[in-house]
């Protein structure tokens, strides 16, 4: 996976991996907005950095729910410094859904689902740039739709 550097044009490499809890402790709202201590226990937090281990660029809390071969979004977000006009780095949340798409694929298949509740105002961003379905209270992707998240941001950005 990449993302590239605004700055440079350069294509960086990234890992994402699975937050060990002594990570926990730098996941301050300050950095990421969120308090991401909360989501311990329900959820599986997921972090995105450089190969280069430059720091946490961004963070993905993931719920499986068997039942409906559907792995649910709960938090997603960049750091703050990578949020907005004067941020670092693009693609970092596309990696991320990219991420979810592909644990979604490996454990469902051809019935795989990824979910989220957006926020209000993000919504239609969602839905453009990531081509996710409109399904009320969340919206999702699956089939070649999740397909394609997967092949643009794991596979080859």
């Amino acid at each position: 996976m990449e993302i590239i550097e605004l700055a440079s044009g350069e294509r960086k490499s990234v890992i994402i991996t699975e937050t060990q809890k002594s990570d926990l402790k730098n996941l301050t709202e300050e950095k990421f907005f969120f308090n991401w201590r909360a989501l311990e226990g329900g959820s599986i937090v997921y972090q995105l950095q450089l190969k280069e281990k430059e720091g946490i660029l961004g963070v993905m809390g993931l719920i499986d729910f068997p039942d409906e071969a559907r792995v649910e979004i709960k938090l997603i977000t960049s750091s703050k410094d990578n949020i907005g006009k004067k941020k670092k780095y693009e693609g970092i949340i596309g990696c991320l859904i990219g991420y979810a798409c592909q644990l979604s694929l490996t454990k469902y298949g051809e019935m795989a689902c990824v979910s989220l509740v957006p926020k209000t105002e993000i919504r239609q961003h969602y839905i453009k740039k990531y081509g996710m379905e409109d399904a009320g209270w969340q919206l999702f992707l699956d089939g070649w739709r999740l397909l394609n998240i997967v092949k643009k941001y794991v596979l080859c950005m």
